[in-house]
């Protein structure tokens, strides 16, 4: 007999939302892997679920932990796979398991519930037809400009995971690139006692996140607009608009890109060719 590895999504804050089927799962589970052990027998013990053998699982073991796992599965077991909230593999812990699981030959089950992801974007006021998934941006160099770069352009809606204290911080640089007039929603402790939804445009939000908001956040952004087929002569004449009125060249391609829909690469190539424009060292 073959065992099975069972994803089990757990509430994001109600404990209400903990599923029958997710108990009936954790409580027969020779294994229940999870983030913190301490959290999860919280969880645990409000299902009334006693003695259920825990093991750790995150970023530092979830490898060392694959090779239980399928020794228990080739047992004929059952192992479930928790995260501390939500559904495992979504910027937590589990797809290195389960992509062991699998190239071991064993079955890999999910029972479906909470995501965070999705409970803002549907409650966003956004475009919920076509959409993706970020997850959270590099904190800082290079790579965290070309991915809000990526972002800006994006025709989909766009959803973030972001911590408090830097979502001011991200609205800022979002506000940059992809114009102050961009719409997006915030999330904020969603599903507990003070959740909180904040609609408006980037701007507006980078205001509201002056107070430094606590909790867990998930930020939506509304997808970049169709592009106008903008001439050169029209982009050029927005650019030296934006340059007479201070900006920098980079903060004017960025405006003028966000404002007509156009390339920033385009934007900021035809800027360098306006006379007294001033190129920001690198």
């Amino acid at each position: 007999m073959s065992g099975t590895l069972v994803l089990v999504a757990t509430p994001i804050g109600n404990l209400g939302d903990l599923s029958p089927r997710a108990v009936e799962e954790l409580d027969g589970a020779a294994l229940v892997c999870c983030e913190d052990t301490r959290r999860t027998g919280r969880l645990l013990a409000h299902a009334g679920i006693a003695n259920a053998r825990l093991r750790r699982v995150d970023d530092h073991t979830e490898r060392r932990a694959a090779a239980e796992v399928i020794e228990l599965l080739a047992a004929g077991s059952r192992v479930a796979l928790v995260s501390d909230a939500g559904t495992p593999g979504i910027s937590d812990p589990g797809a290195r398991l389960v992509d062991a699981v699998l190239d071991a030959g064993f079955a890999v089950s999910v029972v479906p519930g909470p995501v965070a992801a999705v409970a803002a974007l549907v409650a966003s006021g956004l475009a919920t037809d076509r959409f993706v998934f970020e997850g959270f941006l590099p904190r800082k160099g290079r790579e965290r400009g070309r991915r809000l770069d990526q972002i800006a352009r994006e025709r989909r809606t766009v959803v973030l995971y972001e911590s408090p204290n830097r979502i001011g911080a991200t609205l800022g640089a979002l506000a940059e690139v992809c114009g102050p007039e961009r719409r997006a929603a915030v999330g904020r402790e969603l599903t507990k006692l003070h959740e909180e939804f904040v609609r408006g445009t980037l701007a507006e939000l980078a205001v509201w996140a002056e107070t430094t908001p606590k909790g867990e956040i998930v930020l939506v952004l509304e997808g970049a607009p169709e592009p106008d087929d903008a001439t050169d002569d029209e982009v050029l004449a927005a650019l030296r608009t934006a340059l007479d009125e201070g900006s920098s060249t980079r903060d004017a391609a960025d405006s003028v890109a966000a404002a007509l829909g156009v390339g920033r690469r385009r934007a900021y190539q035809l800027t360098l060719g306006i006379p007294g424009s001033v190129t920001p060292p690198s």
